[in-house]
């Protein structure tokens, strides 16, 4: 019997070996990093891609969706400049967190996702934009094709866990901040300028 092609001896690196996606930047995959159900903070390590424990969620709060992110993307000056105040990028894989209507429990999944919108998130002067987007045929939110079309109450409970998750108690700094949330044209823009930065920063790994 043959082997499929394309064909891994070894697991591909998350982050340089898998594709951006089927059609992107309106549908692309999205290698989930961390589910609705953890109080631990995982994240994928650069050099094996392996999920590393980042750190316990330091707050009671958990995260409201999926949340990875999209392989072949590079937050840097393309990705920073479209962000007013941020001075760089976040040098991270573009991150999206993904809904889905069925409990996903896993990590370590690859989902197809349809882009809907994003949060210009700004964390210590550094562009860390997060994609939003809902699973591809997902039975539930399938006529879903723009940020606007979702419940605000989900939309505003995104925003509240990424401008709190890293805010303790007595904790009088704010370093991280999101102004208005953006729409899918905007962030297939964001997407297209992550993989431009990512050509630059790997060339065609």
């Amino acid at each position: 019997m043959a082997f499929p092609k394309p064909f891994f001896r070894w697991r591909p690196h998350p982050w340089h070996g898998l594709e951006v996606g089927p059609n992107p930047p309106h549908l692309v995959h999205a290698f989930i990093e961390i589910s609705p159900f953890d109080l631990v903070k995982y994240e994928v390590d650069k050099v094996t891609g392996y999920l590393r424990v980042d750190r316990p969620q330091r707050t009671s709060s958990q995260p409201p969706a999926l949340y990875g992110f999209i392989p072949r993307t590079f937050c840097g000056t393309r990705v920073a400049e479209m962000m007013p105040r941020a001075r760089r990028g976040d040098g991270d894989p573009l991150d999206i967190c993904v809904l889905s209507e069925r409990p996903i429990t896993k990590s370590e999944v690859i989902v197809n996702v349809r882009v809907i919108g994003g949060l210009p998130m700004l964390d210590g002067g550094e562009a860390d934009d997060k994609i939003i987007g809902v699973l591809a045929q997902d039975t539930i939110w399938s006529h879903v094709e723009d940020l606007d079309e979702l419940p605000q109450a989900l939309v505003q409970r995104l925003r509240h866990y990424f401008t709190t998750y890293k805010v303790m108690p007595g904790d009088t700094t704010q370093q991280v901040s999101i102004d208005h949330i953006y729409d899918r044209a905007h962030a297939e823009k964001v997407i297209l300028a992550a993989m431009a930065d990512y050509e630059d920063e790997f060339g065609g790994v």
